[in-house]
């Protein structure tokens, strides 16, 4: 039997994202619904990991130990509400640096398909950028967008032709794990 899962991105997919970066446990906040939705996703037997880009490290805006202490801030609220997140996979490197883990690179994607011990074919990964969904593809996972972060000025439009024609768009991480939750109960129905 193989484990259900669920990838995430982090900024503008989970909490408000910031052009400044969030450096600092008490610059995190929720994206209202996203705790409850991962929540919901744990209640039905999936594993939640995240996989981002926290490029603050390399560019020195922030150290590993603050960004353990933002994961850890995370967690707590999660708790609150009854959800985990099961592994964090980040890429702490500088856009300039030449990574094969920061996205749209599938690096991350493939460190998740190595400690999980399966193929991610048919795993949705949900991020809030272009960037998010190139990786996806990439690491043969499931695109879907959410309309929370960097590309919210595309509420009520048409994906852009650039981005991955199998992409599914969502309004938020809630209504994702509706989504998600209803196609699975429907395949077993």
């Amino acid at each position: 039997m193989s484990i259900k899962l669920v990838i995430l991105d982090r900024d503008g997919t989970i909490n408000i994202s910031s052009d400044e970066y969030i450096k600092s446990p008490e610059e995190w906040h929720p994206i209202p619904g996203a705790l409850e939705a991962i929540a919901r996703l744990n209640h039905a037997g999936y594993h939640v990991v995240l996989a981002t880009n926290q490029s603050g490290l390399g560019r020195g805006l922030l150290d590993v130990a603050s960004l353990n202490a933002i994961h850890a801030r995370m967690n707590k609220q999660l708790t609150l509400v009854g959800g985990r997140i099961d592994a964090i996979f980040y890429c702490p490197h500088a856009p300039d640096e030449g990574c094969t883990c920061r996205k749209p690179a599938p690096g991350l994607l493939e460190q998740v398909a190595e400690r999980f011990g399966m193929s991610l074919a048919g795993v949705p990964y949900v991020g809030d950028s272009l960037r998010d969904l190139q990786a996806a593809v990439a690491g043969g996972c499931n695109p879907h967008l959410v309309l929370t972060g960097k590309l919210e000025r595309l509420r009520g439009q048409s994906l852009p032709a650039d981005f991955p024609v199998q992409t599914q768009m969502h309004q938020d991480l809630d209504a994702f794990a509706t989504h998600w939750l209803g196609r699975t109960a429907s395949a077993l129905a």
